[in-house]
C-alpha cells in the first residue's frame, strides 16, 4: 500500500522522499493513522497497474541521446551532509577518470617522448656538465700496443748473402694514453676550442714480458729518410750527404733499444740536420711514436651539440680549417664531423657511416657498419674500415687525391710524408694486410691475418658512445731510388715495415658503464613500459566502465530473459522507491521533463482516480476518530488520544522537511504497519497523512 500512495503523490506533482526519517519524527507522526481495512485496495491495485504501464511506455519511447544526464548520475552518489544532499563521485566514476588519465599519459609519452628530451639535455656539452667532464678528460683505459719489426738477417742482407730482408714481430710494448682536451674555451656558435694532449705512460705489466730496454736491429730512420729526400736533389747535395755518412759511419740498420726506436734516439745525422736545416728538422732526436704523438701547435674546435645534439663531440675544424692542407680535393682533405675516438655521431643507423680522425692517420678514415649486436651490455653496431680504403685511385677513382705529387703508391699504402716532417712514411694495415703483392717483394716474415689485423669499433648508436675500440695501422717507409746514397743502395724501391700499433680500449670503466646503462638501457625501458602500461590499463578501464554504463542504461539479464532498464529505478538504492519519479531541481528530473506534456496528461488521469480513494480514506479516518473519542469507557481511549493527538482541522497537514536538496521540501503519504490494536487487529496497517 505504501507504493500505491507514493505513486499518487508522484503523479499529482508532490515531491517526497521515501528515506527513513529519524525516530523523533516518526514518533511525532504516529498520531495520524488509518487502519488498512478502511482502504479500498482494489482501486490502488488498478492504479498500480496503470503506473507500471506508464513506466513501460516511457521506457519504449526513451532515446539514448536523452540519457546523458542519467549516465552522469550513474557516476555520482548522492550523500547526505547535515541539511543538504551532495553529489560525490562513486567508484565507477573514479575508475573511468583513472582510465582516461592513463590513456592521456600514454599518448603524451608516445608523442612527446620525455626520454628524448632528457637525453638531448644530457648529451649537450656545457661548462661543468657531466658529459662535458667525461669528454674533457675521459676516464677510460686507452692503450697504445706497439709491435716492432726486428731485422734478423742484417749482416746477411747487407753483405748480399740474402736478397730479402727478414723481419720478426716483437711486442707488444704497451703504453697507456692519458687522453685530455686542455685549455677549453666555449664559443658563441655552438662550438668549443681546445688543445688535444695524449701523453703516454709505460705499462710493463701489460707488455707480456717485453721491456723498453730490449735490444733490437731496426732501420736507421734518419739515414734512410734524409737519403730519400736528398736522392731527388742535385748531385752536389747528394755528395755532401755522402761525405757526412762516411764521416759518421752511419749504417741503414742500427742496433738500439726498443724505447730509443719508439721515443727517440740520438744520431749525428739528426744533430747535423737540426743544426743546418732547422726549418725542416727542429728536433735533435727521432722516434716514430714520439713523432706520432707530437701535438705541438695543434688546436681544434668541437661541436657542443647546442644546435644539433647528434654532432656533440665531433670535430668542426682542425688548426682553424675543416680541411687538411696536404690533400687536394674535399674527399681526401675533409675532417669536419669526424670523431677523435672520444665520441662518435649520435642517432646512427645501420645505413650510416662515420669518420675517425687521428693525427697519426693523416686523414679522416671512413667507418662503415658491418654488424649489430650486444657489447658489454649495450646495443651496439660494429664498424670497420671499408674495402679499398687504402686504394690510391686504382679501384676507386675518387681516391686519386691521395696520390702525392702525382705519385700513387700501390693499393694498401697511403702516403703520409707531409704529416711526418717530409720523411717518406706510408701507412698500411698490419703486415700489409689487404695490400698488393708488390709490398712483399723484398721483405720476408710478414703474416697478414684478418682476425689479428683488422680494425673494429663497437659504437652505441643512440649516443655515439664507443664501447670497444681496436684501431690498427702500420708505419712503413716507402723508399725511392737510393742507389746514389752511400750505404743505402740495397734499400732502393723498398716498402720497409718498421712497426705497427693498436689503439685499444677494451671496455668502459665500471662507474661510467653503470651511468650509461641507466641512461641508455633502463630509462628507455621505463618510458616504453609506462607508455604500454598506460595504454593497456587506460583502455581496459575505459572499456570496462563504458560497458557497465551501457549495460545499466540498456539492458540487464534475469534468468536469460532480456529486460529493459527501468530508468525511474536508477537511484532507488538509497533514495527512491520503485515507480518514483524525481521531481526536484537536480539533474535527475531532466529526462522526466523531456516528456512532460505526455506525462502530465497521464498524471491527471491517475489523479482523478486516486483522489476518490483518498477522500474515502479521510472520511473513514474521521469516523474512526469520532467513534474512538466518544467511547470514553474504552481501556485504550487515553492511549489513543495520546497517540492520535492533532492540532486544528484534520484537513490541515504538516509538511515534513526532508532535505534531499538544500531548497526543497517533500510531502508524503506513507503506509506503515503498527503492532498495537485490539485482539486480532495487532499489526494493522495505518496510513500517515501529512
Amino acid at each position: 500500500m505504501k507504493e500505491l500512495v507514493q505513486i499518487w503523490n508522484r503523479v499529482t506533482g508532490r515531491q517526497y522522499s521515501s528515506v527513513n526519517v529519524q525516530d523523533k519524527e516518526l514518533r511525532e507522526l504516529s498520531n495520524n493513522r488509518v487502519k488498512k481495512g478502511d482502504i479500498d485496495t482494489s482501486v490502488f491495485e488498478a492504479n498500480l497497474s496503470e503506473c507500471e504501464g506508464l513506466n513501460n511506455k516511457f521506457n519504449e519511447d526513451y532515446q539514448f541521446n536523452e540519457r546523458k544526464d542519467q549516465i552522469i548520475n550513474r557516476l555520482f552518489t548522492r550523500r547526505r551532509s547535515s541539511q543538504s544532499i551532495a553529489k560525490q563521485p562513486n567508484r565507477l566514476f573514479i575508475l573511468f577518470v583513472v582510465g582516461f588519465l592513463s590513456l592521456i599519459t600514454g599518448l603524451l609519452i608516445c608523442f612527446l617522448h620525455p626520454y628524448d628530451a632528457i637525453f638531448r639535455w644530457k648529451v649537450v656539452m656545457s661548462d661543468g656538465g657531466e658529459i662535458f667532464e667525461m669528454w674533457r678528460k675521459p676516464q677510460v683505459e686507452l692503450y697504445a700496443k706497439i709491435y716492432l719489426f726486428n731485422i734478423t738477417n742484417s749482416h746477411e742482407y747487407m753483405s748480399g748473402v740474402d736478397t730479402k730482408l727478414k723481419v720478426q714481430e716483437v711486442g707488444p710494448y704497451v703504453y697507456r694514453e692519458i687522453f685530455e682536451h686542455a685549455d677549453v674555451v666555449f664559443n658563441d656558435n655552438g662550438t668549443l676550442s681546445t688543445i688535444p694532449r695524449h701523453p703516454l705512460v709505460w705499462q710493463p705489466e701489460l707488455s707480456e714480458g717485453n721491456r723498453e730496454d730490449d735490444v733490437l736491429y731496426l732501420p736507421h730512420i734518419a739515414l734512410l729518410s734524409i737519403g730519400d729526400v736528398v736522392s731527388e736533389q742535385s748531385y752536389w747535395s747528394q755528395l755532401g750527404l755522402n761525405q757526412l755518412i762516411s764521416v759518421t759511419n752511419s749504417q741503414p740498420i742500427a742496433k738500439m733499444t726498443a724505447k730509443e726506436f719508439m721515443m727517440g734516439y740520438e744520431s749525428q745525422l739528426m744533430t747535423l740536420g737540426n743544426t743546418f736545416l732547422p726549418g725542416w728538422i727542429y728536433f735533435d732526436k727521432l722516434g716514430l711514436i714520439d713523432r706520432m704523438y707530437d701535438f705541438n701547435g695543434d688546436y681544434e674546435t668541437i661541436f657542443t651539440g647546442e644546435n644539433d645534439e647528434t654532432l656533440s663531440g665531433l670535430i668542426d675544424t682542425y688548426r682553424g680549417s675543416t680541411d687538411l692542407p696536404h690533400w687536394d680535393g674535399k674527399h681526401c682533405s675533409n675532417i669536419q664531423y669526424a670523431s677523435d675516438g672520444t665520441k662518435f655521431r649520435g642517432s646512427l643507423t645501420l645505413n650510416d657511416s662515420s669518420l675517425f680522425y687521428r693525427k697519426s692517420l693523416c686523414r679522416a678514415a671512413p667507418l662503415v657498419p658491418v654488424e649489430e649486436g650486444i657489447k658489454n651490455g649495450f646495443r651496439a653496431y660494429k664498424y670497420t674500415f671499408p674495402e679499398h680504403m687504402l686504394d690510391n685511385g686504382k679501384v676507386l677513382e675518387e681516391n686519386k687525391c691521395f696520390c702525392r705529387l702525382g705519385k700513387c703508391l700501390p693499393e694498401g699504402l697511403i702516403d703520409v710524408t707531409d704529416c711526418y716532417y717530409g720523411f717518406p712514411i706510408a701507412l698500411s694495415y698490419p703486415h700489409f694486410y689487404k695490400g698488393e703483392e708488390v709490398l712483399f717483394s723484398k721483405v720476408e716474415g710478414l703474416q697478414p691475418d684478418e682476425e689479428k689485423h683488422k680494425t673494429e669499433f663497437w659504437i652505441q648508436p643512440d649516443s655515439g658512445l664507443p664501447l670497444d675500440i681496436s684501431s690498427k695501422f702500420q708505419i712503413n717507409m716507402a723508399l725511392g731510388d737510393l742507389s746514389m746514397i752511400t750505404n743505402a743502395g740495397k734499400f732502393s724501391n723498398m716498402y720497409l715495415p718498421m712497426l705497427w700499433f693498436d689503439i685499444r680500449m677494451y671496455t668502459l670503466p665500471a662507474s661510467m658503464e653503470q651511468k650509461f646503462k641507466i641512461y641508455l638501457n633502463i630509462l628507455p625501458f621505463i618510458e616504453k613500459s609506462l607508455m604500454y602500461l598506460s595504454f593497456i590499463s587506460g583502455s581496459a578501464l575505459i572499456m570496462a566502465t563504458s560497458f557497465m554504463i551501457y549495460k545499466l542504461l540498456h539492458k540487464t539479464y534475469n534468468g536469460g530473459k532480456k529486460v529493459k532498464f527501468n530508468w525511474m529505478n536508477a537511484n532507488s538504492k538509497d533514495i527512491y522507491s520503485p515507480c518514483e519519479i524525481p521531481m526536484g531541481d537536480g539533474s535527475d528530473d531532466t529526462a522526466c521533463r523531456t516528456h512532460g506534456d505526455r506525462f502530465k496528461q497521464l498524471g491527471h488521469r491517475l489523479s482523478d482516480r486516486v483522489q476518490g480513494s483518498v477522500n474515502n480514506v479521510i472520511d473513514s479516518f474521521q469516523k474512526r476518530k469520532d467513534s474512538l473519542i466518544d467511547n470514553e469507557d474504552s481501556s485504550d481511549s487515553n492511549a489513543y488520544k495520546r497517540d492520535s493527538t492533532y492540532i486544528g482541522d484534520i484537513t490541515k497537514y504538516h509538511e515534513i522537511r526532508q532535505t534531499d536538496s538544500d531548497d526543497e521540501y517533500y510531502k508524503y503519504l506513507e503506509v506503515v504497519d503498527d503492532e498495537f490494536g485490539d485482539g486480532d487487529d495487532k499489526k494493522d496497517t495505518y496510513i500517515h497523512i501529512n
